[in-house]
């Protein structure tokens, strides 16, 4: 199977300390955010779990534990945008961010580290000419450390609103102007642009548009082939496979104002006081009265096929 860290809070940025601790433990809990009552636990042995998912705006706290994670396959998406602190108030200098990059890659391997570019959205202060500018400086600074750039348009969730009121979607014309000229600039710096729950209005421009975290990418990134049993989907435009997720909601500290993770920074604030590097759980401790059940776990790797 394959456990998430990065759909709920970026846990390599804000909680790499407690990450490391549950490795260590080889268990982790997880708190359902729907029924919170009910917690899940995941044993963390590389006996069932074959390989790990990241989604993180600064990987740079977890790089002096990556020997913790060798006997797991693992996956990082790495997000690095042209939007300044007015936009993303907590996230690192950009220049930072792709150090981190480039030293990830050279530690997990060109295949297991991708580049995410969203989600975008136009204004005054961030026009498409600057979008351009923004995305060729970093694709050539991130050339050779990746084959995989995603890009995403801004989805105006409801509390994307309510955090961002001035947002405005992208206008389907300038999300082909983009789309188009960020495709010419990944074959240019030898990246395939995979446009993440877009459909398929760039395939015939050279985009990837079956997915971002597919099983072909996790295949290629662990070097084994999987077995991925069938699973619902979250939303009917994403096909890729983002369950078993270990974060929570409300809890990410970069205070990016587009996140959908997060309802506002009071939430964020009071969880991240009750977060314990020592606790199973990533947010406090279990309470009288939870329900701690195992989840069943298995082995996806394809005992009848080779390593690829």
């Amino acid at each position: 199977m394959i456990i998430n860290t990065g759909q709920r809070t970026d846990i390599p940025a804000f909680y790499s300390k407690w990450f490391v601790n549950r490795l260590k433990a080889g268990y982790v809990l997880v708190r359902n955010p729907y029924n919170p009552g009910s917690v899940i636990r995941y044993r963390l042995s590389p006996d069932t779990v074959d390989g790990i998912g990241f989604c993180t705006k600064n990987p740079a706290p977890m790089l002096p534990h990556m020997d913790l994670l060798k006997p797991y396959g693992q996956f990082w998406y790495v997000t690095i945008t042209p939007y300044g602190r007015e936009i993303e108030p907590r996230v690192p200098r950009k220049t930072e961010v792709l150090d981190s990059f480039r030293r990830l890659s050279d530690i997990a391997g060109i295949d297991s580290v991708g580049w995410r570019y969203d989600p975008i959205f136009v204004s005054d202060a961030y026009p498409v000419e600057r979008h351009l500018k923004a995305f060729e400086y970093m694709a050539n600074a991130l050339s050779g450390y990746t084959r995989i750039a995603v890009i995403s348009f801004i989805d105006l969730y409801r509390k994307t609103r309510r955090n961002f009121p001035e947002v405005r979607a992208v206008s389907a014309a300038d999300r082909l102007t983009l789309g188009k000229a960020f495709i010419e600039i990944g074959r240019r710096y030898g990246m395939t642009i995979r446009p993440c729950a877009e459909g398929d209005e760039l395939a015939p421009f050279g985009a990837d548009t079956s997915g971002c975290m597919t099983a072909g990418i996790y295949e290629q990134a662990f070097r084994t082939s999987l077995k991925i049993p069938a699973r619902s989907r979250a939303r009917k435009e994403c096909v890729c496979y983002l369950g078993a997720d270990i974060g929570a909601y409300n809890s990410c500290g970069h205070l990016c104002r587009y996140c959908y993770a997060n309802y506002d920074a009071e939430a964020v604030r009071r969880n991240m006081e009750a977060h314990d590097p020592g606790s199973p759980l990533l947010i406090g401790h279990l309470l009288p009265g939870d329900q701690v059940r195992d989840a069943v776990q298995t082995s996806w790797k394809n005992p009848q096929l080779s390593m690829l």
